[in-house]
């Protein structure tokens, strides 16, 4: 991907059909710059070796966490601090900018079929 240009995010986000299956549409060193689009309730779930940044481009997403809930509106991040036990839910689809590991996998601990094969986009 590198030298590819820039990268126009509502492009990519129309590419995008699926919930809960998050897109590279970056890369830096070692770290996706992921879009997602999102709809109800993600596997509870922790990366025990990794943070997990979270911007909502579009819509609402609130983090179920067992010390409280964090609910991020357009423009606002959050960063789930590693080895934290979170639920991302959205109850209408919101997209998202990840940025994380590239080895990382989206749910974490908690594996099932929401794990998504992260692939270019």
């Amino acid at each position: 991907m590198a030298g590819m240009g820039s990268i126009n995010i509502a492009e990519k986000l129309g590419l995008i059909t699926e919930h809960w299956s998050p897109r590279t549409v970056a890369t830096v060193n070692d770290y996706d710059v992921r879009l997602v689009k999102v709809q109800g309730e993600f596997v509870r779930h922790q990366h025990a070796e990794s943070d997990e940044f979270f911007l909502v481009i579009d819509g609402e997403l609130t983090i179920r966490m067992d010390d409280g809930d964090v609910t991020l509106r357009p423009g606002e991040l959050y960063v789930v601090p590693r080895g934290t036990y979170h639920q991302p839910v959205s109850e209408a689809e919101t997209t998202i900018l990840l940025v994380e590991p590239s080895e990382i996998v989206n749910t974490g601990d908690a594996g099932g079929p929401l794990t998504a094969t992260v692939t270019p986009i």
